[in-house]
């Protein structure tokens, strides 16, 4: 044997080995709802949901569907999308990615106007287009493009599911209104999706709401306005079974499905964690099955239409992203942004605030190497913007602390983080000034009852305040010394559980600032912790060094 069929082989060897080491679910732990994934080569790009928060839409990048990298947002001006007053049940709905000659385009809806639009790039890691607006369908949600032969349809569901061709340049009606059908019956059907494969158009969309009873049906014709015709072995993704009871993932739906260039399909999904009884506080993940998709047949996801935690399968030649730093340092990252791009504050990806944010209240620049917040009389519990930024929970244990520099807290003040969930639901560690003294404490908010169990007169002016999570309970602590933590209250995960309030987001901890009434104060912030004992996860928030 010559010695370059020896390295051919050990080549093949060693790709045979990187395709075969399986993956974890989620692959986008947190508040990752509502996936898209779209291919552009030899690369994948995934959108998700955001509701109230700004910047909307994360893009993602990927080699192999497993390892992920956030490389901006879609919508990271106020010019692109008004989130004035929204909240967990509005903002921005379902977003679909979709590539076409060269470009790239994200459709989405925004609650409560219930308007369709969409925005475009060449280059997903930079600023979105301005929106596109759908002006002949308002109404309903999660809409989608198709494109074939050089035409665009927009399908989008509204009752039943629509579709019809427009023109990509303007968002104009090209085409009549064609009905194809609700589905199977199920209650909500939701986020369609159509593929040609084999002579055949697809239709995939999700019924039984998001919630436990989500599931992922399929049919399929041979025109694309249809009659579309089931599938025999629908639902062909689901936990709502006796056999995936005691999974703790359920609520899978709302796909989306992709051809890689090995040409094996895959299909991105959401679903969620489940912290005690079917109860789940991270919002709606983003998860990763196989799909074998034989010619002239139906897709069957992972052989038998579930999931696991740990997936055992082949996969792509694996290609890592860089890992998320435990410790936020708040430098700041200078991105080829506008001044009215959220991008332009420089924060870390991956972090964002509620509505649209005055970005006069945020600074990386001031004091370096130090994030610097100033309150206004917009507080945490009012659905509007206050000065708050935020990351995602990714994980049932885990302690996130934060070290504060109190110096210029003024009367009536408040600065401090927070486990937030909603705008009457969040557990809050907080430093507040008072008649010339500062005090920590801890602040519960339970829809209309708002409860401080302990509170601890501070003798400087640094704190490190805490929260924990054991999976049952969240702790809220503090410490002067960043060694010897004081526990202030400890509340159970369920009041912050998207089954006790409702809402479609999950979990965000964040650093906030508020004061009951106008004032030159402000509070930095040296850096955020996020520690996750035994975590070992692949996604990354790292941008691009083109950024």
């Amino acid at each position: 044997m010559n010695i370059k069929t020896i390295i051919t082989s050990l080549l093949a060897l060693l790709a045979s080995m990187a395709c075969a080491q399986g993956f974890k679910n989620p692959v986008l732990p947190g508040f990752h709802a509502d996936p898209s994934v779209c291919r552009a080569g030899n690369d994948f790009y995934l959108v998700n949901s955001t509701f109230q928060y700004f910047p909307g839409v994360p893009v993602f990048h990927s080699k192999d569907l497993i390892h992920w990298e956030q490389l901006g947002n879609c919508l990271t001006r106020p010019s692109q999308v008004d989130l004035t007053g929204t909240d967990g049940n509005s903002g921005i709905y379902a977003p679909t990615i979709r590539y076409h000659e060269g470009r790239f385009y994200m459709v989405t809806t925004v609650f409560p106007s219930r308007r369709h639009f969409y925005v475009w790039t060449d280059n997903p890691a930079g600023e979105w287009s301005e929106p596109i607006v759908i002006d002949f369908a308002i109404g309903s949600c999660d809409p989608t493009l198709y494109f074939e032969d050089n035409k665009c349809y927009f399908l989008w569901k509204e009752g039943d599911i629509k579709i019809c061709e427009i023109d990509v340049e303007s968002g104009k009606q090209l085409g009549e209104i064609h009905h194809l059908g609700t589905g199977l019956g199920g209650r909500y059907p939701e986020g369609p999706h159509i593929y040609k494969k084999d002579g055949y158009y697809y239709l995939l969309l999700a019924e039984g709401g998001t919630e436990h009873g989500h599931h992922v049906n399929i049919l399929r014709s041979k025109s694309l306005f249809g009659p579309y015709e089931p599938n025999p072995a629908n639902p062909i993704l689901t936990h709502f079974s006796m056999k995936m009871q005691n999974s703790p993932i359920q609520g899978l739906g709302h796909a989306d499905l992709v051809q890689a260039p090995d040409s094996s399909w895959w299909m991105i999904c959401l679903g969620y964690r489940t912290s005690g009884y079917l109860q789940h506080v991270m919002g709606r993940e983003t998860m990763l099955a196989p799909v074998q998709w034989e010619q002239g047949g139906w897709p069957v996801v992972n052989g038998d239409g579930t999931l696991q935690t740990d997936m055992k399968c082949q996969t792509l030649p694996l290609v890592p992203m860089a890992k998320d730093p435990e410790r936020e340092e708040f430098n700041y990252t200078k991105r080829n942004a506008p001044k009215d791009s959220y991008h332009s504050l420089g924060l870390p990806m991956g972090w964002m605030s509620l509505c649209n944010p005055d970005y006069a209240n945020y600074s990386l620049t001031e004091r370096k190497g130090w994030l610097r917040l100033r309150p206004t009389t917009t507080d945490l519990s009012m659905t509007a913007n206050p000065t708050f930024v935020a990351r995602r929970q990714t994980e049932l244990n885990f302690s996130a602390t934060a070290l504060f520099d109190l110096s210029h807290l003024t009367e009536g003040m408040q600065a401090g983080i927070t486990a937030y969930a909603a705008p009457l639901n969040h557990y809050d560690v907080v430093a507040e000034k008072l008649d010339g003294v500062i005090h920590v404490k801890s602040n519960v908010r339970l829809g209309q009852t708002c409860h401080s169990e302990k509170e601890i007169k501070l003798s400087g002016n640094m704190a490190y305040l805490r929260i924990t999570s054991d999976k049952d309970f969240y702790y809220m602590q503090m410490s002067s010394d960043g060694i010897n933590f004081t526990q202030l209250a400890k509340m159970e995960y369920r009041f912050l559980s998207t089954e006790t309030i409702g809402g479609f987001t999950g979990v965000m901890l964040g650093l906030f600032t508020q004061c009951d009434r106008d004032t030159n104060g402000f509070v930095d912030i040296d850096w955020f912790e996020y520690k996750c004992p035994g975590m070992q996860r692949s996604q990354s928030y790292v941008a691009s060094s083109a950024n």
